[in-house]
């Protein structure tokens, strides 16, 4: 991450579920650690009601126990310090009580001192409700003012908010750290089948897919305005 955009000492990745930082920032994560800027991540959930791939079936406890482990992994590659989960129910963020999971956000972001932190958008990018779920957390949670240390929210462009004509502050073009997000999806191996549908056929740089070439992030929220000029 370019320090001039998010010249920060902690930035935190807030997501559902184990293999969404990699899938919507792995460059962007690793660039950042590179930089000397710690990286700690949350996720709600431990993807327990996924599939295992290409691997044996898995019960949902077992499921959760690979999916941490291919986390640890990941983490590894990225060099994302630490990892800590809320642990509720793969596919029921959405009914969770909104106010908890605000609240938990929160103890999240005071307990790292995070100053920069990236989300996904309203829309979750898939639509997929427990990303929606986690949007919602994390932008109350900073809106609310409990978070006396976040400077920056960012979420992740998607398609929706790009054609609304939001403008991406920071944009990685992942190509010449392509192997770097390459290792961090291999490490989500029980995922392999989703991996391989979103990005192909996990050679080299020369296959990357155009439409997944960027990284792009939007500037939600920055010392008390949302979506204020990124410039």
């Amino acid at each position: 991450m370019n320090k001039q955009q998010c010249d920060q000492h902690t930035l935190a990745i807030i997501m559902a579920h184990p293999d969404d930082e990699t899938f919507t920032s792995a460059v962007t994560i690793y660039e950042a650690a590179q930089q000397g800027h710690r990286v700690v991540c949350l996720l709600a959930t431990y993807g327990e009601k996924g599939k295992s791939g290409r691997l044996k079936p898995m019960t949902k406890e077992e499921l959760a126990d690979r999916r941490r482990e291919e986390m640890k992994q990941a983490a590894q590659v990225l060099g994302i310090e630490e990892v800590h989960y809320l642990g509720h129910p793969d596919g029921g963020l959405n009914e969770i009580d909104r106010s908890l999971l605000r609240e938990q956000v929160t103890e999240f972001i005071q307990h790292t001192s995070a100053n920069c932190i990236l989300t996904f958008p309203e829309d979750g990018i898939s639509g997929h409700p427990d990303h929606t779920a986690i949007h919602h957390a994390v932008r109350e949670a900073v809106l609310a003012g409990g978070c006396a240390s976040v400077r920056e929210l960012y979420y992740a462009a998607s398609p929706v908010l790009l054609a609304a004509g939001h403008h991406p502050a920071i944009s990685i073009d992942i190509t010449p750290r392509w192997e770097i997000k390459r290792q961090a999806l291999l490490a989500h191996e029980s995922q392999i089948l989703s991996i391989e549908r979103v990005f192909g056929s996990m050679g080299d740089e020369s296959t990357i897919l155009p439409h997944k070439q960027l990284e792009q992030f939007i500037l939600a929220w920055r010392e008390g305005v949302e979506f204020p000029d990124p410039a």
